[in-house]
């Protein structure tokens, strides 16, 4: 009995060697594709390496990257959002039509777009916790819903599939320096977004590795029933998941309105599947559980990487879409090895 606890302390105690730690960090192998892309373009794209081409890859992936981070922690927390896409332009829409409306401030128009995202977030969450329905069907309605709301709200409203101008407006020049502005470093302009895809990630991460509610995402995605039982506020925790989301899609829809000024009402469609695929080449499993918000980043940069290098090697564009796909397979074949070899190794 002794020597049975004695084994058993002394096993608890092992220091884990930093090849295990390795093996086990869910964006392993999304470094290493990065690496090999990155490797790739650097040889067969002309002027790859240069700052100003470097800073385009950035901005490619970071507008990507701002939903794929919160996309990342609901895949981690077990569930989906199909309407993630449509989600960013009615962010877009709901803050120019209410500025240009209304005759406000354009900083009214944010704010009133915030809660309006962030309310469709905690609805698509209640949907799901209260129905027991998958999060495939409950977010796959709200696209469509979205979609048709998008479309004919811009119409009723506006009388086109487009929205009215609202650059002469009061407050447009600061909402364009908080989410549409370039900041000259050295000899490079960096589009703010960047900045925001950093700050997520790191608050992102944070969350994961150290608070509670970090424990209750894995918790839940690992095992929703278990994580009740054990005192998980799973309701909680997957309404707080899906407002992230809607959050990722107020920031990505502002973006949006203040780079361009006007919205077309038909875009985001197909782009939550971009998210996903950025959040699974990033480490990110299907099943949930199991995943990073810097894997997700280093997903979102492969994208970014790959959709303007093909540009710089002057290839089609219409090849994108097949190395994207290729990709994603090669990405979850090499996360499940790496998950394998990690489970191996403990």
């Amino acid at each position: 009995m002794s020597a049975t606890a004695s084994a058993s302390a002394d096993e608890r105690l092992l220091e884990t060697s930093p090849l295990r730690k390795l093996l086990g960090r869910p964006e392993l192998g999304s470094v290493v594709g990065a690496i090999a892309v990155f490797v790739f373009f650097a040889l067969v794209a002309d002027g790859f390496l240069r700052a100003a081409s470097l800073n385009t890859v950035l901005y490619a992936s970071s507008t990507i990257g701002i939903m794929a981070v919160p996309v990342a922690l609901l895949m981690i927390g077990g569930e989906f959002d199909l309407s993630a896409g449509v989600l960013v332009t009615t962010s877009a829409l709901v803050s120019s039509m209410f500025s240009y409306q209304m005759t406000a401030n354009t900083w009214v128009g944010v704010g009133v777009s915030l809660l309006v995202t962030l309310a469709i977030g905690a609805f698509n969450g209640l949907m799901l916790t209260r129905t027991k329905l998958p999060s495939f069907i409950i977010t796959l309605g709200t696209f469509l819903m979205l979609t048709g709301l998008n479309l004919g709200f811009t119409k009723l409203i506006d009388g086109t599939v487009s929205t009215k101008s609202i650059s002469d407006m009061e407050g447009f020049p600061s909402a364009q320096d908080v989410f549409a502005s370039t900041l000259t470093i050295g000899d490079v302009n960096v589009k703010i977004t960047i900045l925001w895809w950093f700050g997520l990630v790191a608050v992102a991460s944070w969350i994961l590795l150290r608070t509670r509610a970090g424990n209750w995402i894995f918790a839940v995605g690992g095992n929703q029933d278990a994580a009740r039982a054990v005192g998980v506020p799973v309701t909680k925790t997957k309404v707080g998941l899906y407002m992230g989301v809607a959050f990722g899609a107020w920031i990505s829809g502002q973006h949006l309105l203040f780079s361009y000024d006007v919205v077309q009402s038909g875009e985001g469609v197909g782009n939550e599947l971009i998210y996903i695929i950025a959040a699974v080449i990033g480490g990110c499993l299907i099943t949930g559980g199991y995943g990073s918000a810097i894997g997700s980043a280093v997903g979102a940069f492969i994208f970014g990487m790959t959709s303007k290098g093909i540009v710089f090697a002057e290839w089609n564009p219409d090849w994108f879409k097949f190395f994207l796909g290729a990709m994603l397979l090669l990405a979850t074949l090499l996360n499940a090895w790496v998950r394998k070899r990690a489970e191996a190794t403990k």
